[in-house]
């Protein structure tokens, strides 16, 4: 199963995301959800770097990503953290059994 945890602040606005697991669908190359996941995530992940420019802390491996603003988040890192929020959200509904999107108040609570 690919679990997105979704990372938001008290007052809503998003600060990081992790990604985690595998579908398991098909084998290494060939599995669409899997796919799906990683251009989502990585798409996000490279706005933040080269677009926009924020700093933030990340660590990948192997099935793996996690990225958390180092500051406060604005309209821009919103918009960006948002588009990944529906995109995941999207994969979830086709195959709720595989992906799992949850948000969570930093360091807390599953909303």
């Amino acid at each position: 199963m690919i679990v997105a945890e979704i990372y938001k602040q008290d007052d809503g606005k998003i600060i990081g995301f992790s990604l985690d697991g595998h579908s398991n669908t098909a084998k290494h190359g060939y599995d669409i959800y899997c796919a799906a996941a990683s251009m989502i995530s990585s798409s996000v992940f490279v706005c933040l770097r080269d677009y926009l420019k924020r700093d933030f802390d990340w660590d990948a491996a192997h099935g793996r990503l996690m990225v958390k603003l180092k500051d406060e988040p604005d309209e821009l890192t919103e918009v960006a953290f948002q588009t990944l929020l529906i995109g995941m959200r999207e994969v979830e509904k086709q195959v709720p059994k595989i992906v799992k999107v949850e948000e969570k108040i930093f360091g807390g609570e599953t909303k």
